[in-house]
Order: C-alpha cells, then sequence, then structure tokens
C-alpha cells in the first residue's frame, strides 16, 4: 500500500492507471483497442468463476472476453464487444499483500488481457509489459 494511504483506491482510481497503460502501448497496438470495452468490477461473477474453476473470486484479477485480433472475421459481427475485465478487489488483495505498486500491478494484469486480445504469448506480454513499463 502507498504510504499514507488510508482508502482503497476506488474503480476510478483502478480505470485511470489501466487508461494510462493503454496510452502507452506502441500505436501498432493502441489502433486496435479502440473498441475494446475497460469494465472495472468488484469481483468476477459466480458463472465466469465456475467457467474457469476458480474457487475464490480473490483469484481472478483480470479477464479479457472477446475474441483475439487474428481471429475476428466479417462472420462475427453482431457479437458481444470485446472486453477487459479488471476486478478491483481481487487486485486490491494482490496490492496489500505484495510489494508491487499499484500502478505495476493494475499495469501488468491490463498488458495481460490486451495480450489475449492479440493472442500473444506470456513472453510477448512480457517484452509489452517492458515497452511500457
Amino acid at each position: 500500500m502507498s504510504e499514507g494511504q488510508t482508502l482503497a483506491p476506488d474503480a476510478d482510481r483502478i480505470e485511470a492507471i489501466a487508461r494510462a497503460t493503454i496510452a502507452k502501448l506502441p500505436p501498432a497496438f493502441a489502433r486496435h483497442l479502440g473498441d475494446v470495452v475497460l469494465k472495472i468490477e468488484e469481483f468476477a461473477d459466480d458463472a465466469t468463476l465456475a467457467e474457469m474453476g476458480i474457487e475464490s473470486p480473490f483469484d481472478l484479477t483480470g479477464l479479457y472476453t472477446g475474441l483475439p485480433v487474428g481471429s475476428k472475421s466479417v462472420d462475427h459481427s453482431g457479437t458481444m464487444p470485446d472486453m477487459i475485465h479488471l476486478y478491483r478487489r481481487a487486485i486490491l488483495d494482490e496490492w496489500v499483500e505484495t510489494d508491487v505498486t499499484l500502478e505495476a500491478l493494475v499495469s501488468n494484469v491490463v498488458i495481460h488481457e490486451i495480450g489475449h486480445h492479440f493472442g500473444l504469448s506470456d513472453d510477448d506480454m512480457h517484452a509489452l509489459e517492458a515497452m511500457v513499463g
């Protein structure tokens, strides 16, 4: 937790950090994120947790829903928009349990979910994180 921090960061603060991370992305990535919805929620819903085989809502900090960029076609028109979900309470729980800054943690989660949007490998996600970090 940041020194002097007395209240947990709200959804607006998490979103601001996420948007700042997205703004630092190279243009080749940023141009494909304009239609991706960023949604800040307290926790993943029970159906999402069950589908992923996750028992505790504190174990999921973020989720990408949608089709990776390379998988899209005209056959997918009319589908739900691609979304990056950030789960505030799970993020905050991890934040207070680690020595990682809130900015670094949210950035890591956002980059990981953006990586799913682009179909990136874990190594590619780490390289992208290093670019914006």
